[in-house]
């Protein structure tokens, strides 16, 4: 297997670690020939397509910038793995550094993949420190990466494997726990092989209140413990952690502030004694294993008193909020379309591409999509062929204006038949329907329909493809009546998709 059979992913934020990441890219052992697609996660800022060009003048990677607008890494993997085409995709962060032999080494990883019929093959990370004193709070935790699981610092998976569960969690608002819920997903271990590929993971720096910050992981252990059930530690090898501990630290100190409110002393001083003792011992277990320098030990103290609090409130968040969470459906990798009457007004038997109107705001929603990587597909019956009062010539002259207006589409199914013609394709039969996602490689199952009437619902039946109803004056009542799913407007539809709504 050639590395080309992958595209790498990199989710990014705009470090200044970027720079020397394109640079070991340029210089491995083996060119790298695979596609690069770097999702841009900052909210703003300046074009990093030309940044690079700037920065790496020489770097010889084809590469792609595509902006996520800050929804965070889950979602921006999710764009750039979308937007891939590849039987693999390899994502890297963009603070890493891959060893020079990484590429090369890939391609054998991903053939021994194949080989045993794994769906997703992880990378080995090293996390550099110093050899001169003992490693601080935030170097300890960075080198845990070094024996943590499923680590999507280096972690290639199958593109089919993470359509099949529709990618990651974009629940997931940070770099926690999202790696691991996509690969119990997909199988975990059993399905998931070691590589022989380094990368070299070096420690950001980091202000004093990281750690404090870091708490808020707690409430997406509560995603995973709803998803996966209450064994998913087990499972994701991931340690339980001090949540029990910092539970009773943070009920100690309520108990001592019921008790000076209520102005009980012993009550107060038992709870301010037990509040005392557990973030002492906390703050010693922090600070025994590393430099015990005055910095390190003021960072661990004021963030030790904090932390009970923090994580317990963060727990308590994530109790409520994702009480009764459902496996991530993610996105559809293909949307397909009806012509007329959802896409452009319905002109019966239109020919001529100067009588094409969108529908308002339809536009805006299909680039809402393809922002996304979902792919779109046209399919529309057009009978005019075949009882002559149009030409083959004419409907692909109007589906070309169609495009002009809207923007391309991946695919274009026509069905040039009436409706006694007894033909596979005209809806409600679901031949267009199929051939659609044959041609885009999308299971039927990882697709939605969006149309005006009873056709268009009852060809997604017939294809396996969920459908959306959106009415005109056109829609019969009891085509709305019939239908599952049914929005208002094309745009709210598409709203509807992009929430997990199909």
């Amino acid at each position: 297997m050639t590395p080309s059979t992958t595209t790498v992913v990199v989710p990014t934020v705009g470090r200044p670690t970027l720079a020397v990441f394109f640079s070991a890219l340029a210089r491995q052992s083996r060119r790298v020939s695979a596609p690069v697609i770097l999702v841009d996660d900052r909210p703003s800022g300046p074009d990093l397509a030309q940044w690079l060009v700037q920065e790496v003048p020489h770097h010889g990677l084809d590469v792609r910038v595509l902006r996520a607008g800050g929804g965070g890494p889950a979602r921006a993997r999710n764009i750039g793995w979308r937007h891939s085409r590849s039987r693999w995709v390899s994502f890297l962060d963009d603070d890493v550094v891959p060893d020079r032999d990484w590429y090369e080494t890939l391609a054998d990883d991903l053939a021994r993949a194949e080989t045993r019929d794994c769906v997703g093959s992880t990378g080995r990370v090293r996390v550099p420190l110093s050899g001169h004193r003992p490693p601080t709070d935030w170097e300890r935790g960075t080198a845990g990466l070094e024996t943590s699981r499923w680590i999507t610092a280096d972690l290639s998976y199958r593109r089919d494997a993470l359509s099949e569960v529709g990618g990651f969690d974009e629940r997931f608002p940070r770099a926690f726990r999202e790696d691991a819920d996509l690969a119990l997903r997909l199988g975990g271990e059993r399905r998931i092989l070691d590589g022989a590929r380094w990368i070299t993971h070096p420690v950001r720096p980091a202000d004093d209140w990281v750690s404090l910050r870091q708490q808020a992981g707690n409430a997406d252990d509560f995603l995973m413990r709803a998803v996966h059930g209450r064994d998913w530690h087990r499972r994701a090898d991931a340690p339980v952690g001090r949540r029990p501990r910092h539970l009773a630290v943070s009920a100690a100190a309520v108990l001592a502030l019921a008790g000076l409110v209520a102005r009980r002393r012993a009550l107060a001083l038992a709870g301010l004694a037990a509040w005392t003792a557990g973030t002492v011992e906390l703050a010693w277990a922090r600070i025994a294993p590393g430099p015990r320098d005055a910095d390190e030990v003021r960072r661990m103290v004021l963030t030790s008193a904090a932390i009970p609090l923090a994580a317990t409130y963060h727990a308590a968040r994530g109790a409520l909020r994702h009480r009764g969470a459902r496996p991530w459906r993610g996105l559809p990798e293909l949307v397909l379309l009806d012509r007329d009457g959802t896409l452009v007004h319905d002109v019966p038997y239109n020919g001529d591409p100067a009588r094409v109107r969108p529908v308002d705001g339809v536009r805006e929603s299909l680039d809402r999509l393809r922002a996304e990587g979902v792919r779109l597909a046209v399919v529309t019956n057009q009978s005019g062929v075949a009882s002559g009062r149009l030409t083959r010539e004419q409907v692909d002259a109007v589906n070309a204006r169609v495009e002009e207006l809207l923007g391309p589409f991946d695919v274009v199914e026509v069905c040039p038949h009436g409706p006694t013609d007894g033909c596979g394709c005209r809806k409600p039969a679901p031949g267009m329907l199929k051939r659609a996602c044959e041609e885009t490689g999308v299971d039927p199952g990882r697709a939605v329909m969006i149309g005006d009437i009873g056709a268009d619902v009852e060809a997604a039946a017939a294809a396996g493809v969920s459908a959306v109803l959106v009415p005109t004056a056109s829609t019969r009542a009891e085509e709305v009546a019939a239908a599952y799913r049914v929005a208002p407007s094309f745009a709210t539809a598409v709203s509807s998709v992009m929430a997990g709504e199909w």
